[in-house]
């Protein structure tokens, strides 16, 4: 699998960001393999015909919608050069924070980090013209600094990530809420950093200094479920993604992701998923995923 790095000298532009454009050209995509990128994307399609296929997702390419692709995310292209004309705006999650002086930031929208529901959004054509004359202006800003342009690419950004958020909040049914009660926030961040080897809801709360209850009652509120059942999906997700790109053994599984027996593994994987690891990565092979 190849991981892809940010380049700004290839990118030639200054900042942990940019904009491409693809013209019936999609040499800067790598069709058919299955990579990862240590930065985020999100992918406006203009035009597409063909598949993404977004870790164990696998979303059809329409005219007119927003894909979002988390840092580190398994993704392939499914499609011909001539079949996708897409704008797409990547950065990374430092510079993300820092650009507005908001470590949690990344955190807050609904689309990243996200494992339940699917990653995509479907906007109208007039939207769509309307975001890609902003990713322009952020181009051009980018191509040619002036003093104030940080402040013009903040402004431009900012107003593009929240409107989507807006979006795909509503198109998913969800709390759009952005709040500045930042504990539900830390555990998610805290989470993504440490779900392999902890996975109990007392070790994040001792992590943060705060009860349980302070704690659950702070992630149901913005998450609409219990940190124990944030921590239960995250982990599922954890050994499909291995399951699905690694070649490990469930014994080996059961090592890394702290279980004292294979079968204590394997039941909680049935528990969440209905399947046996074994039966779920022969379904992905059998091409049932």
């Amino acid at each position: 699998m190849k991981h892809i790095k940010f380049n700004k000298t290839i990118c030639g532009v200054d900042f942990l960001l940019n904009v491409l454009e693809l013209r019936q050209n999609t040499n800067s995509l790598i069709l058919g393999e299955w990579q990862s990128a240590d930065f985020f994307q999100i992918v406006f399609v203009e035009k597409g015909k063909g598949k993404l296929q977004l870790d164990e997702q696998n979303i059809t390419l329409e005219n007119h919608m927003v894909l979002f692709i988390s840092e580190n995310q398994k993704y392939r292209w499914d499609t011909q050069a001539e079949e996708l004309e897409a704008t797409i705006l990547i950065f990374q999650e430092d510079f993300l924070n820092e650009f507005f002086s908001d470590k949690y930031f990344t955190f807050r929208l609904l689309y990243f980090y996200q494992t339940e529901l699917p990653l995509k959004v479907g906007i109208s054509p007039d939207l769509e013209a309307d975001y890609l004359h902003k990713l322009r202006e952020i181009k051009i800003e980018l191509e040619n600094p002036e003093s104030d342009s940080v402040h013009i690419i903040r402004s431009i950004l900012y107003y593009i990530l929240i409107q989507l958020n807006r979006t795909y909040a509503r198109q998913q049914q969800i709390n759009t809420a952005i709040t500045n009660d930042n504990i539900a926030y830390e555990f998610r961040r805290l989470v993504e950093q440490h779900i392999v080897a902890k996975q109990r809801v007392a070790e994040y709360a001792a992590l943060m200094k705060v009860s349980r209850i302070t704690l659950n009652k702070a992630v149901k509120k913005h998450f609409n479920i219990t940190c124990s059942e944030f921590l239960k999906a995250r982990l599922t997700y954890e050994i499909k993604m291995q399951l699905l790109f690694s070649t490990h053994t469930i014994e080996a599984l059961a090592q890394i992701f702290h279980f004292s027996e294979p079968n204590h593994l394997s039941r909680f994987f049935k528990s969440q998923t209905g399947e046996s690891p074994s039966e779920y990565r022969l379904a992905y092979q059998n091409g049932r995923i």
